[in-house]
């Protein structure tokens, strides 16, 4: 007889069971209640079918649809699966490729027989789909050899999961996960026990987009469906009316109606910023600028183009090459490494990033000591070689502008130093309208330089410094990322929520050891000797461009006064007035508004209609008796703001004091 399983439960109870025993088993011997609600169990902490045996003594902890996140990676996993069943049962003949779930639902790739998929294929897709949660057909893992899942491949026409499974190491187990009897998929899993477990009024098939095979142009072309899928009904419709209201927020629509920017393909990834833009660019740029100056920053400037070889030293070149623009584009010499820059040949780059040129900087000079933090600033412009299918609108492009900083530090001067940005960090959030953000630490990628312990001290500091701040609390979602790192160091990641619950991670800060020795920095220490700094890379906004686009989101372009490109508009009723309005117009504009005049011989209520459109905050509008009692009829942005009447001295005074940037009205 096989010697029993110690199974140790999350709170501390050890059961002893039968080899063979599955999770689901134990749920039903605790109770009903139990045995209906887990889903899923965690065994030694890897997320696993209900239904799959128990080979060892293990912890287990029973999932539930309480556990929202290990379920809805479930859920969509699920969904994923069921979409390419039910394509293939719509469809015979189509082949199917590989199907993720992502953040907000799940995609799956199809070479179809025929033609590729629309839109108008979806309604049909989702009834089967329904049809295939109705069936409540089990979902069965099984352990394949790798030339028997081949073989299957090859024998019913799928050509891209053959080629898949083929490239797959000989001693890497391979899974597939049937759907009844007679539909499966090669899947590591782990899945619900049956497709009845889905709710069949909680998944949306969204849209419909090309793919390439493997994510290469070179490849075939293939046919990507697109769904969002959730626990229940109630979460669906909440999403949905996220999506609607991010629709409205767009900040490419909105852009385009205040006239901030646009982009064409003369210059793809690049932006065109339009006056208007370019004030809101400004206005954040100089904010920030005084809160650097405040914060003992020194701001420098770099070159655009550097030598590749000072790329090579700094390890760039190595693990970023292909996101490079390299001048002239080609390879003087290359071997089974990779390429070799110690030949003849000026290879130059566009630099994507700020932090070897600031070393330099920081080289010039003996550095003793009693000189450090030195926090260096830059508004450095970058360019990166991001793949046309990656860029969106302003949030992903090409060239752009970081609100970069290097802090170079002595080791006994981190913690403090860390928890110093993180407050300043807060601040500027607060001031830009953000209240909530969090805090993620991304611990050590699988590639990487450096040693063991140097990234066991660089992380256990970022853990320190956050603490030290009060923050590494649930109310700032703390959380650690395994393998989400830099090459060159750990880092904090701040994730900003925009107004209708959405995150970004904007800001971030590395406490990086690599660097500054491959580049040969250092200070006179109080011994005498040479010591290496620490340098910590940081940013606050992350880029100028993507933060204004989220900034465009969240405000839904109805920025705060002080950031409003135009802050008013003067707009007349009759043409008596135009010389009043001029006047307002000179008065505001020498107290430091922005405003312009509108003095068309337009009706009213267009005028209104146009300029809220414009996102205007303030609509000043001037009729014969404002002119002659020399007040104006204010009347804010937004369809349930209530106009007032108030005097031309009252309102410069108020719209001069509201116009100020946080930092200088307090």
């Amino acid at each position: 007889m096989s010697a029993m399983l110690k199974i140790t439960l999350p709170d501390g109870s050890v059961r002893e069971v039968a080899p063979g025993t599955t999770p689901a088993d134990i749920a039903a011997a605790i109770g009903p209640g139990l045995a209906k609600a887990a889903i899923a169990a965690r065994v030694d902490g890897e997320l696993r079918d209900i239904t799959r045996p128990l080979e060892a003594d293990a912890k287990l902890a029973l999932v539930t649809a309480k556990d929202e996140a290990d379920a809805l990676e479930l859920a969509r996993h699920d969904y994923a699966h069921l979409l390419a069943e039910a394509v293939q049962n719509l469809f015979p003949g189509t082949q199917i490729t590989f199907g993720p779930a992502t953040d907000d639902g799940f995609y799956y790739d199809f070479a179809p027989k025929d033609r590729p998929f629309t839109e108008e294929d979806l309604p049909a897709i989702e009834a089967e789909m329904r049809k295939l949660i109705a069936a409540d057909k089990p979902l069965r893992r099984e352990v394949w050899t790798r030339e028997a899942l081949i073989a299957r491949w090859t024998a019913e026409g799928e050509t891209f999961k053959a080629e898949w499974a083929a490239e797959l190491p000989e001693h890497e187990e391979l899974t597939v996960y049937w759907s009844g009897g007679d539909w499966l998929d090669m899947c590591r899993g782990p899945h619900l026990a049956s497709t009845g477990k889905l709710d069949p009024q909680a998944f949306k098939l969204t849209r419909v987009s090309g793919a390439y095979w493997r994510g290469d142009q070179k490849n075939a072309m293939l046919s990507r469906i697109y769904g969002t899928g959730w626990l229940n009904k109630k979460q669906l419709d909440q999403h949905l009316t996220r999506l609607e209201e991010a629709a409205k927020r767009d900040h490419r629509k909105i852009g385009q109606e205040m006239d901030l920017f646009h982009l064409q393909s003369e210059a793809q990834g690049s932006v065109f910023w339009h006056p208007n833009g370019f004030i809101l660019w400004r206005q954040l740029e100089a904010y920030m600028r005084r809160r650097l100056d405040g914060a003992g920053y020194v701001e420098v400037k770099t070159p655009q183009l550097m030598d590749a070889r000072q790329w090579e030293q700094s390890g760039h070149w190595g693990k970023y090459r292909e996101n490079m623009f390299v001048v002239p584009d080609e390879i003087p010499n290359t071997d089974e490494d990779g390429p070799v820059l110690s030949g003849e040949g000026d290879l130059m780059a566009l630099k994507p990033m700020n932090c070897p040129a600031h070393v330099l900087i920081f080289r010039q000079g003996i550095k003793s000591y009693r000189d450090l933090p030195i926090r260096m600033a830059e508004f450095g412009c970058c360019h990166r070689n991001e793949p046309h299918g990656a860029l969106h609108g302003i949030m992903r492009v090409r060239q752009f502008t970081q609100d970069d900083a290097h802090i170079f530090v002595r080791e006994d001067q981190l913690v403090a130093e860390i928890s110093q940005f993180c407050d300043l960090l807060d601040s500027v959030y607060k001031d830009l309208g953000f209240d909530s953000y969090a805090i993620k630490l991304a611990l050590r990628p699988e590639k990487r330089f450096g040693s063991e312990e140097m990234w066991d001290k660089a992380e256990q500091t970022l853990r320190d410094a956050v603490a030290a701040s009060g923050r590494a609390t649930e109310a700032f979602g703390w959380e650690e990322l395994p393998g989400e790192g830099a090459f060159y160091a750990p880092k904090l990641e701040f994730h900003l929520t925009d107004a209708i619950g959405r995150t970004w991670q904007v800001g971030t800060i590395q406490a990086d050891t690599v660097l500054p020795e491959r580049l040969d920095a250092s200070y006179v220490g109080e011994d005498g000797n040479r010591h290496r700094p620490v340098m910590l890379h940081r940013a606050i906004l992350g880029t100028f461009e993507r933060f204004i686009g989220i900034l465009i989101e969240h405000h839904a372009g109805k920025f705060p006064l002080w950031l409003a490109p135009v802050q008013a508009v003067v707009a007349t009723i009759v043409s008596d007035a135009d010389g009043y309005a001029e006047e307002v117009a000179a008065t505001l504009r020498a107290a430091g508004i922005r405003v312009e005049t509108d003095l068309r011989n337009e009706k009213i209520n267009y005028k209104v209609r146009e300029h809220s459109l414009a996102k205007v905050p303030y609509l000043l509008v001037l009729g014969k008796r404002e002119a002659e009692e020399r007040t104006v009829a204010l009347r804010p942005l937004g369809a349930d703001a209530r106009q007032e009447v108030i005097g031309l001295d009252a309102l410069v005074e108020r719209l001069a004091r509201e116009a100020l940037a946080p930092d200088l009205a307090r």
